[in-house]
């Protein structure tokens, strides 16, 4: 009959399942034998000697400048935000200010684009992150003109505004 067909074939599918669970466990079993020779390292053994390398030695290996030849050290740029800025602070008075801390790319005083004055803020281009990080540790907070700076990492824009403010058209 073909009830006795389908229980037959139910048994094997259950046999097949038993098999395959006991297989698993058996590899399982195995892996667990050979990863009990796992050996360990103490902290000199991973230091090797007592050096380790710093992150701008790991980012000149990666991008290829290794030990081989000597060449210019590359350095990653950061972006600041400058706000609080005076009215009549220019964009070379902004980077003479951050110059004095270390080599900027370049500086940018943002413009209201109706009336061409300053808007407040600005953004400063430095060639080092790690002048960068000195820059927002100094100034942010400081005095400037009467004004008190705010300094810290730029942000990427937010994207799917449009640009800010209300208007519209020209008028």
């Amino acid at each position: 009959m073909t009830r006795n067909n389908y229980s037959a074939g139910k048994q094997q599918r259950e046999r097949d399942k038993e098999r395959k669970k006991q297989e698993k466990a058996q590899r399982r079993q195995e892996n667990r034998g050979s990863g009990g020779n796992i050996p360990t390292a103490t902290v000199e053994e991973l230091q090797g000697g007592g050096y380790i390398m710093s992150i701008d030695e790991v980012m000149r290996s990666m991008q290829g400048g290794g030990d081989a030849e000597p060449e210019p050290t590359r350095t990653i740029p950061s972006r600041l935000f400058v706000g609080g800025l005076d009215w009549r602070i220019t964009e070379a008075e902004l980077r003479a200010q951050l110059e004095q801390i270390g080599p900027v790319a370049d500086a940018i005083v943002v413009m209201d684009r109706d009336t061409g004055e300053s808007r407040g803020f600005g953004f400063v281009t430095m060639n080092d992150r790690k002048d960068a990080a000195e820059a927002i540790r100094r100034l942010n907070g400081t005095q400037l003109e009467g004004r008190t700076l705010v300094v810290r990492q730029a942000e990427e824009r937010r994207g799917g505004g449009g640009g800010g403010g209300g208007g519209g058209g020209r008028r």
